[in-house]
């Protein structure tokens, strides 16, 4: 996460005056002394990974077609979705309420009509199928060369052909070997017998107390237990209701199966097993890890039954195996779907092959909970489907624990092992122990001497967290601090052994700068518990959990809910480590606890369909601590006791999300569902919305409708009042319009309707599209903000006449600095070594604040950092040069402070120069014209041109841009004359 933010030069807005430098310089080394070289932010090297699974990137769907496996759709609608029209076979597809009966007559000859069509598409190309799909998905994979799949894809028959492609589950870790971990949690379960839960993932591990029930299959299952290397029929003892695996896809990818795993349903992994047991675990009393009591654990629906359906090797699969696995389940019967999986950074085309199996099983009746993915970035979602709940990850557990050292400074860390006392012991940073060239800093294997670090607790700036512990451990350590100079996911593993992780940037600058003034007389205690100040409040949404907007689909709301998912204790299989319980942390381990929810709902509400317990659990829905946007908590934290009683529910038809299926370019505003997305919307226009209210409650009730947040939008509702009988539909229209919101910035909030007895929420989040598009939220960089060589290109999100003023240019102020330090590669933290601080004063009207660092001499690395109020603003910090930039749009007015540090050096006094710019709103130089198409078109492309008037100073100068439609004035862009 942190990583890829520093491959970026941080592009930002600018404002005024520096004055006197804050840094605390530590002493400089002698003149002419090499400088120790500790490398922590070296160039390649590999962070800790956030995600399980070694998932690709897919390549741009546009790219050429070229040999290889293959997914094939065709345009005929499998068993789930068929409603008739073929001569002599009756629809297949459920009436709503209804059950699909994926084995009746009717299905079994539709079925074979569709292989027939199957055989003929393949005869014709003369190529053999390696998987064949008729129940939630009708078509095939097969080998295909590049000239094959192109003629598929014109093909009248064809659908779709898409490169078969990996996916991967939705876990975090910290690197190495380990497993993230752990607390108690917090879901109450509940009555759920009959339902079953089908769980596409690692496998099982079938011998659990989590799993340890003898149930008789329920009415109408069709399931199977498929035996296999470790995996008897004995295996599915009715808790484990059924098994499957599927390794084509991926013996027909990568050749082999990954080391360490076996060709069955048995999970070698871990991971299938803790979200089977989440969802649907029995209650176990004792959750024992390395002889420590955990206490009680249970799934969130205990007494539903669970399918397994084993489609990841070695925590990843390809989607050809997932797809089989979600025809096989909804033949089977499968109440519910978990789906713990998605694309590394997120989704990249609407309607994927996987997206297209879960709407038909949604169809069949099916309710699909599956994780938001890891990446912990905006527009980074995985599976944003409407018809799929997805679901990110909130922290319900603080875990604190607390790293006290010899100056009396607190870091508030995290820890789920037991730390040993409070007494001071000899703390050292890890590169005093070892030979920094064998990467001791990192606590590598073999790095550490053990005359060293004996009897002491070691600071470790970690490549694999688990490895590290393991080196301190077998070297005579008592205790580990972990930490990254460039940051990683708040979570948890459990070592067994005294120590803290502190994951933030700014935590490892503090431990670090600490070690560097004692490099030999250094203490520290190890105290569990914290402030709080590690966490905004419980719950909260996860740092580690990727949020909104959707990038695929400009008018759906993802994720839909958040749920708990950082240390989180299941079972898992003990060849993962061997444990039998562990606690794991990703959205992997939220999408279970909604999956076990609406398991609950479907026995409680055995008539609802997916799209009413989706609505159901969205509209009744809490705030978590410090945010009430819906672009990171989605509608919210879902409790199943509010969700039993919704009152109304808001559910998009069959036809309205097979038309969405069957576009190019989805939106999804349109679809009656229990929120509100306006990615980038005219903002001269207003936007008319319809959604329909089914009253499911047992009583007439009259609704109030109200408006909480949307801050300067303008809102009507019609009707603002009405009444609905128990069964009956009311359509409201709702008409959102710009208002004063503020252009290319997001207005969220939520539309309330009261009743005598139920609250029903639906959240919106909406941004008007100015010149800027922007698949991310406001947040971190300002993409497409900036312009150089007096032009900036403008992307219009609205049409009409345009008129331009800018503010004329502003000089940069550059300023001569010179800092000290004493090592290179260090650990930034203000204040601290090789760090110089400049206050800035930023005055109210200011368009822009633009702050950047120049160096003649290219073996220096300096990096940028923003501060404001005593917290990071941005920050750039380029691996390769000294050139930083930030630059803020409309920066709010304040003193901010600008931190420049010596990330890596070979001299103890080094020279740069800082510049500064803060460009006025209202300011008028007159020293430049400005140029603007006359009309503009939404969706197209314009430019705009600055013409220097006069003599111009000899550097480098910012102006404002601003334009004007009709009545309506919308901000524009920064332009540099260089």
């Amino acid at each position: 996460m942190a990583t890829s933010l520093r491959a970026l030069t941080a592009l930002t807005v600018s404002l005024t005056l520096t004055v006197t430098g804050l840094g605390g310089p530590a002493r400089a080394a002698a003149p002419g002394t090499p400088l120790p070289d500790l490398g922590l932010l070296r160039d390649g090297r590999t962070p800790a990974t956030l995600t399980g699974g070694a998932a690709l990137r897919p390549g741009a769907a546009t790219a050429a077609l070229t040999d290889g496996q293959y997914v094939v759709r065709l345009r005929e609608a499998p068993v789930t979705s068929y409603t008739g029209g073929v001569d002599g076979l009756a629809l297949t597809r459920p009436a709503a309420g209804q059950d699909l009966e994926p084995h009746s007559a009717a299905a079994e000859r539709y079925r074979k009509h569709l292989g027939e069509a199957q055989r003929d598409v393949l005869g014709d190309l003369g190529v053999t199928a390696r998987q064949t799909y008729t129940t939630a998905f009708n078509g095939f994979t097969a080998k295909l060369t590049g000239a094959q799949a192109t003629a598929l894809a014109k093909d009248p028959r064809v659908a779709a052909v898409s490169k078969a492609q990996m996916v991967k589950a939705e876990a975090a870790s910290l690197g190495g070997t380990g497993k993230t971990a752990a607390a108690t949690p917090t879901a109450k379960p509940g009555k759920s017998s009959g339902v079953v839960v089908g769980v596409i993932d690692t496998g099982i591990w079938p011998e659990s107390a989590s799993f340890a029930a003898t149930m008789p299959a329920p009415k109408g299952w069709h399931g199977t237990c498929q035996v296999g290397e470790g995996f008897p029929a004995s295996a599915c003892n009715g808790k484990i209701v059924g098994a499957r695996y599927f390794a084509d896809g991926w013996l027909a990818m990568a050749g082999s199966l990954p080391d360490g795993e076996v060709l069955s349903a048995r999970d070698m992994q871990g991971h299938g097993t803790h979200t089977a047991s989440t969802a649907a675990g029995l209650p176990v009393k004792h959750a024992m890890v390395l002889g420590r009591d955990l206490g009680p654990i249970s799934g969130v629906a205990p007494d539903a039954q669970i399918a397994v359906y084993k489609a990841l090797w070695g925590g990843s699969g390809t989607d050809a195996d997932i797809i089989a696995a979600i025809d096989a389940a909804v033949a089977d019967g499968v109440d519910v779907i978990n789906y713990s999986i998605g694309n590394a950074m997120g989704d990249y085309q609407a309607n994927s092959p996987i997206g297209n199996a879960f709407l038909n099983a949604y169809l069949a009746g099916v309710f699909v909970s599956a994780s938001a993915g890891n990446d912990g970035w905006s527009g980074m979602i995985s599976n944003a489907e409407p018809w799929v709940t997805t679901v990110g990850a909130a922290v319900e557990r603080a875990n604190e624990a607390t790293v006290r050292l010899g100056d009396g400074t607190k870091i508030v860390g995290t820890s789920m092992d037991v730390l040993p006392s409070r007494q001071r012991t000899p703390i050292v940073f890890a590169d005093r122990a070892g030979s920094v060239e064998d990467g001791a800093q990192f606590c590598l294997g073999g790095s550490l001497d053990a005359a060293k670090i004996k009897g002491k607790i070691v600071a470790c700036d970690f490549d694999s967290a688990t490895g590290a512990v393991e080196e301190v451990k077998a070297k005579g350590g008592v205790g580990v601090v972990l930490f990254q100079t460039n940051g990683n996911a708040r979570l948890n593993v459990i070592y067994d052994f005294p120590t803290v992780y502190l994951w933030s940037t700014e935590q490892a600058g503090q431990i670090f700068n600490y070690l560097w003034a004692h490099r030999d007389d250094g203490t520290a205690a190890l105290v569990t518990g914290g402030d709080g100040s590690s966490l905004a409040g419980l719950p909260s949404v996860a740092g580690l959990s990727s949020y909104g907007p959707d990038q695929v689909h400009t008018g759906l709301q993802k994720p839909d809910l958040v749920a708990d998912g950082v240390d989180v204790v299941a079972a898992v299989s003990p060849m993962a480590g061997g444990r039998l319980f562990d606690a794991y942390s990703g959205t992997s381990m939220a999408a279970p606890h909604v999956a076990g929810m609406a398991a609950l709902l479907r026995v409680r509400h055995p008539g609802w369909s997916p799209g009413a317990v989706a609505s159901a659990l969205r509209t009744t829905a809490g705030d978590t601590k410090a945010t009430t946007s819906p672009l990171q908590q989605g509608s919210g934290l879902p409790a199943v006791a509010k969700a039993s009683d919704p009152g109304l529910v808001v559910e998009p038809s069959a036809d309205s999300l097979t038309a969405f299926a069957a576009a190019a370019a989805p939106d999804g505003k349109e679809l009656n569902l229990p929120s509100i997305a306006l990615r980038e919307y005219d903002g001269l226009h207003p936007v008319r919305l319809v959604r329909k209210f089914t009253n499911v409650s047992g009583r007439t009730e009259t609704y109030r409708a109200g408006v909480d947040g949307l801050s300067g939008m303008d809102v009507a509702i019609s009707p603002r009042t009405f009444t609905v009988r128990p069964g009956a539909t009311a359509a409201v229209t709702i008409t959102l319009a710009r208002g004063s919101a503020t252009w290319d910035r997001y207005s969220t909030g939520s539309l309330v309707l009261r009743g005598d007895k139920h609250r029903v929420r639906l959240t919106v989040a909406a941004r008007p599209w100015g010149f800027t598009p922007r698949p991310y939220d406001d947040t971190g960089l300002e993409f497409g903000r900036t312009g150089g060589l007096g032009q900036g290109s403008l992307e219009p999100g609205f049409t009409g006449p345009l008129t331009g003023r800018t503010t004329g240019y502003t000089p940069v102020k550059w300023a001569g600095k010179k800092l000290s330090t004493t090592v290179s590669g260090g650990s930034f933290a203000p204040g601290g070594v090789g760090t110089q601080g400049t206050k800035i004063v930023v005055p109210p009207g200011a368009a822009g604040l633009i702050v950047q660092t120049a160096s003649d001499d290219p073996n220096i690395n300096l990096d940028l950092y923003l501060y404001k109020d005593g917290k990071l603003v941005e920050r750039s910090w380029a691996f390769w040069h000294s050139n930083e930039r930030i630059a803020r749009f409309f920066p709010p007015p304040g003193v901010y402070t600008a931190y420049v540090h010596a990330q890596s050096t070979y001299t103890p006094e080094i020279p740069y120069q800082l510049g500064v710019t803060v460009v006025p709103q209202r300011g008028d130089r007159h020293n430049a014209t400005i140029n603007t198409p006359a009309q503009v078109e939404r969706g197209g492309n314009g430019q705009v041109t600055l013409t220097p008037v006069g003599p111009q100073p000899d550097v480098e100068q910012w102006a404002y841009t601003e334009f004007r439609t009709g009545r309506t004035v919308v901000p524009g862009l920064l332009i540099s004359d260089r």
